[in-house]
């Protein structure tokens, strides 16, 4: 459930002061416990289970107890399995009025919706406690309905009759597009994709999974059934579904097993129709803290010292998908407190952070970060965060800010913490200016960690040991694992570690930053200094067990 709706409420009734609901939602936030467990702990109620009759008093019904209940086939039949594990929806009554459905989050008015729309029946809402539900929907559904293949079968038989009409919105609407967009969605998050690719071919569309940086396919739908899809999501993401030849941007905001989830949609029009991809906006990526991030020990220490300085700039550098976001938003929280101003302009704003003024990149009306930058320092802030330095300008005023007393984070795409250096200087900054305001450099990237549950020993080949540049007699008695591919799993590795390479800006490299010496030589420099690169970091991590050779060499 919306955590500020239900506090809304229960402000309303005068059971929660502004004060406290700021203190609930800063709690709710560090312990990761839900809004029911909260407002137990704070004594708002007796247990967990007593928010349940003030919502259903909110909603003109009484609280429905399920220890009990079993409802009879043909009323379970009435919301596939399929829907009901997505919405978090259990059918309890059917009569002249409508479907009755208890549902887990029953202050969202959406799903109420979306059910309606899909099984073309009115929706009675009944409130019941949602671990009630989800263990109802568990016990009585177990692994039967709608698996991927009956819904790809629906699809067919939907392909040789009602979705064989033109115009585009109705496709969209129909109850089968409507059951398998939702349900690959579903799917998605449930293997904790960060993206959904939907591609069109001459002969075929195809849907891809993007989970820990590697991509897998999914089984295809029909090829003629492409352009619902992807009318189906621009219908969602409040798209222009009759625009198909410019890219077009979106966004999707879906309640899904009882959480809210957000997505990030663009399209792309291609030789054979739309490709769109759906960035999965994981919303505890957003919650890490510095502290949980991986950071080495001394790299921590550093960077801690270097957010908490009054004026400087902090650069995170590394290629899209590297985590640079995740490292910001981390320092962010780390930073955000009640005597600090703190204003952020990204492009675009994909989560909101409490405390903290967002402003999202424009650039239909020319708000680029420059224009963006001018404005922050008439708003007295303490600390800026610019979501990339992509130009001269941009550069320019973040180093003005700096040097004015303010604190600027930013990213930059270099290969390593050096080329961030030079790539200012190509942009046109002076070596002095940033030799003056520039603090450190992280470089970082994202590798695979290998399953536990799989994890074993083996002995690499010589051909891996050399690209690594080791010798034999280097090697000693180190021991490599890999993951052997396990039901947790399914190729051996589960979840992704940060590398990192920190370059300070010492005197020594603030010198040869004012001669302009290349990123080489810089490197070199830093290396002598006790810099510890990408390669050494990520050996530490092959050393640890905790990811492979082959990791390790593909992103280093």
């Amino acid at each position: 459930m919306d955590n500020q709706q239900v506090i809304d409420l229960f402000m309303g009734r005068g059971m929660v002061d502004k004060y406290l609901a700021e203190e609930m939602l800063s709690s709710i936030e560090t312990s990761g416990k839900d809004i029911a467990e909260t407002l137990a702990d704070f004594e708002i109620t007796s247990s967990k289970d007593d928010i349940w009759p003030v919502i259903a008093s909110e909603l003109g019904t009484e609280v429905m107890d399920l220890d009990l209940f079993i409802p009879p086939d043909e009323l379970l039949s009435q919301i596939p399995v399929g829907m009901a594990r997505l919405h978090g929806a259990l059918p309890v009554d059917i009569g002249p009025e409508g479907l009755s459905v208890a549902l887990t989050d029953p202050l969202n008015p959406q799903t109420a919706e979306d059910l309606r729309f899909a099984l073309g029946k009115q929706i009675i809402v009944v409130v019941a406690p949602d671990h009630q539900i989800e263990e109802k929907i568990n016990t009585l559904y177990g692994d039967g309905g709608d698996t991927m293949g009956e819904m790809l079968n629906n699809l067919d038989a939907a392909a040789m009759g009602e979705l064989s009409a033109e115009d585009l919105e109705s496709e969209a609407n129909s109850a089968p597009i409507i059951r398998y967009v939702d349900l690959v969605m579903f799917q998605a998050i449930n293997e904790q994709a960060s993206d959904i690719h939907f591609e069109p071919f001459e002969e075929e569309f195809k849907i891809r999974y993007r989970v820990d940086g590697a991509l897998f396919e999914m089984a295809p739908p029909p090829n003629n059934l492409g352009r619902a899809i992807i009318s189906r999501i621009k219908v969602m993401s409040n798209m222009n579904i009759a625009e198909t030849r410019v890219p077009q941007d979106g966004r999707i905001v879906k309640n899904m097993g009882g959480k809210q989830v957000d997505m990030r949609v663009s399209s792309l029009p291609t030789q054979h129709g739309e490709s769109v991809v759906l960035r999965i906006l994981d919303r505890s990526n957003v919650n890490l803290t510095l502290e949980a991030i991986g950071l080495p020990d001394d790299m921590y220490s550093y960077i801690n010292e270097t957010i908490h300085k009054p004026n400087g700039i902090f650069v995170v550098t590394g290629p899209t998908g590297a985590g640079k976001t995740t490292t910001l938003y981390a320092a962010l929280r780390k930073i955000n407190s009640i005597d600090s101003k703190l204003l952020t302009a990204e492009d675009p704003v994909e989560y909101d952070i409490d405390g903290i003024i967002q402003i999202p990149v424009n650039e239909a009306i020319d708000l680029d970060f420059s224009r963006i930058l001018r404005a922050f320092l008439r708003q007295d802030p303490d600390r800026i965060l610019v979501g990339e330095i992509r130009d001269k300008e941009t550069a320019q005023i973040s180093i003005q800010a700096s040097l004015t007393g303010h604190l600027v984070l930013s990213t930059l795409h270099t290969n390593d913490a050096a080329g961030a250096v030079t790539r200012l200087v190509d942009m046109g900054v002076e070596p002095f200016l940033v030799a003056a305001s520039l603090e450190g450099v992280l470089a970082q990237r994202l590798v695979r960690t290998i399953c536990h549950s799989c994890r074993a020993s083996y002995e690499p080949s010589e051909a891996l040991i050399n690209q690594l540049g080791l010798s034999p007699h280097e090697l000693g008695d180190k021991e490599f694992y890999t993951g052997q591919g396990c039901s947790v799993c399914g190729n051996g590795y589960k979840g992704r570690q940060g590398l990192f390479e920190l370059l300070d800006i010492s005197d020594p490299i603030r010198e040869l930053i004012i001669k302009r010496s290349p990123s080489v030589v810089i490197n070199q420099r830093a290396i002598e200094l006790g810099m510890q690169t990408l390669r050494e970091d990520g050996m530490r991590n092959i050393y640890s067990g905790k990811t492979t050779i082959e990791e390790v060499l593909k992103y280093t």
